[in-house]
């Protein structure tokens, strides 16, 4: 110890945590902590959580997706809840109408409309269109499209393009829009501009209308088994599941139909519109006391003047017509409380009145829904009306537009056929008489007998095609120019080969005279 410096160069010691070292050490990085958390508020993203029930329905609502009805009712409790007290939130407004909206498409209770339309419309006061309000502005489109107003949802839909050609919220509005105004080619571009932007569920549910519009059936059944591998919810599956039952139905198989009717009950119980496809199979079956008390079930979830109109049609053709009239009178009742919230339901109605009712009031109500709207389904109707009027004539025309575009409609094929019988050509009734037995055959309990009967009283055409087609006398092979061949040039003699000269003889040298 006498000779130790303590100026003298040394190795640190090396550093060891005590338990008082250890405990300040932790302190202080809690402190750090807290002030990085100071700087930097937590995120949602920061939550390990999974999404509540609200927070799904408000992402799938913002995805134009269904949802299911217990989170979309926590959505609608929580944005009402928030709004009370914050009534200048435009987002929320545009939410809270997208809810009611979606409602109203789960429902069928088209109360939810107006509730829709004013929470979209206090959105667009708090932010008007100028500033981009993109959400309500879509949600009008959305709207107007449920409402069968297309020409306003095309409206909103251009305007959002418009301002933002690449938003792709507006696209899916777009081809609803132009699909009800009978443009199929925008419509279908616009699907392709969604292909493109966002290839997910929503692209691909419309991808598979526009190919059915078209008459694609197997794209169209591509098109939905993507929206099932890009469906991520029940509610999503189950209404993949029904869009694949609708197209069983429409190519005539009932019992894939019900197949898949049933698998998107399972997913989705409370997936309503699936419960009418059942009962229509149902009755494609035969078993009609079923089918009538699955239609009188989906009647009581979603009371549609459509599902009424077939429950009508399916009691008549049971023999139950006092029913039936009951279900009509319900009809009307279901068609004046959708046209007091500002729903078309035109096309059942004239379809209704043509068919069980005045045929004159049928060819007004269309005739004016086609100066709006001129999509096959108007046309089909139009054209149906002007024949039961006795107009087969003008209802040809229409009924051409309705079949021509390449849908394959049984419904549309059996109005067609009666109308070309109509007008006297028996040729193309057999055709399209043989095109519903082709396509679906149990399209109607009502029409797809009469469309079997009727073909068999056209009967078949006669031996060897129609007779246009035919010579008026036999046929005789015409005589045929013969041939006129090219004279073949003479053939040449050989030469005759030059005869051998004989050799000469070498002259002999002249010999002296002798004694020379």
């Amino acid at each position: 110890m006498d000779g130790y410096d303590e100026h003298s160069p040394q190795p640190a010691p090396p550093v060891t945590f005590t338990g008082r070292k250890t405990v300040v050490a932790a302190a202080v990085t809690v402190v750090l902590i807290a002030a990085t958390l100071l700087i930097r508020p937590a995120r949602s993203g920061d939550d390990a959580r999974p999404p509540g029930p609200s927070e799904r329905a408000a992402s799938a609502v913002g995805m134009g997706a269904p949802v299911a009805a217990v989170d979309l009712t926590a959505l609608v409790a929580d944005r009402e809840k928030w709004l009370a007290g914050h009534p200048d939130d435009d987002a929320s407004w545009a939410v809270l109408g997208s809810a009611y909206l979606e409602q109203a498409r789960r429902t069928a209770d088209s109360g939810w409309f107006p509730k829709a339309e004013r929470a979209l419309k206090r959105s667009l006061e708090v932010r008007p269109v100028e500033k981009g309000n993109f959400d309500a502005m879509t949600g009008m489109g959305a709207l107007a499209g449920a409402r069968g107003d297309f020409a306003t949802a095309r409206k909103w839909g251009e305007l959002v393009r418009a301002q933002a050609p690449r938003r792709w919220t507006a696209y899916p509005v777009l081809v609803d829009a132009y699909t009800g105004l009978g443009d199929y080619k925008a419509a279908q571009r616009s699907m392709d501009q969604l292909l493109e932007l966002r290839p997910g569920l929503a692209a691909h549910l419309r991808a598979a209308q526009v190919y059915r519009d078209r008459g694609w059936r197997e794209d169209a059944v591509v098109a939905l088994e993507a929206a099932g591998g890009a469906a991520k919810s029940p509610a999503e599956k189950a209404y993949v599941l029904f869009r694949l039952g609708e197209l069983a139905w429409e190519r005539g198989d009932p019992a894939e139909a019900l197949r898949q009717y049933e698998a998107a009950q399972r997913t989705d119980p409370a997936q309503a519109e699936a419960l009418g496809g059942r009962a229509r199979a149902l009755a494609a079956l035969g078993r009609g006391g079923e089918a009538v008390r699955d239609y009188r079930m989906a009647l009581g979830r979603t009371p549609l003047p459509r599902l009424a109109l077939e429950l009508g049609e399916l009691l008549d053709s049971l023999g139950r017509p006092e029913e039936a009239r009951e279900q009509y009178r319900a009809l009307s009742v279901l068609a004046a409380r959708s046209g007091a919230n500002g729903v078309n339901e035109e096309v059942v109605l004239g379809l209704y009145e043509a068919d069980h009712g005045d045929p004159a009031v049928a060819v007004r109500r269309l005739s004016a829904e086609w100066e709006r709207h001129k999509s096959v389904q108007v046309a089909d109707a139009l054209g149906w009306a002007l024949h039961r009027g006795g107009e087969d004539a003008t209802a040809l025309e229409y009924a051409k537009k309705a079949t021509d575009l390449g849908l394959r409609s049984a419904e549309f094929a059996y109005h067609r056929a009666v109308i070309e019988q109509g007008v006297g050509d028996e040729a193309a009734a057999r055709r399209y008489l043989q095109e519903v037995q082709r396509t679906n055959p149990v399209f109607s309990p009502v029409r797809g007998p009469l469309a079997k009967e009727a073909l068999a009283a056209v009967g078949q055409p006669a031996p060897g095609g129609p007779e246009n087609m035919q010579p008026r006398t036999p046929w005789v092979a015409p005589e045929l120019p013969k041939p006129n061949p090219r004279p073949k040039p003479a053939a040449q003699a050989p030469k005759p080969k030059p005869k051998p000269q004989p050799a000469k003889p070498e002259p002999q040298p002249k010999s002296s005279p002798a004694g020379t």
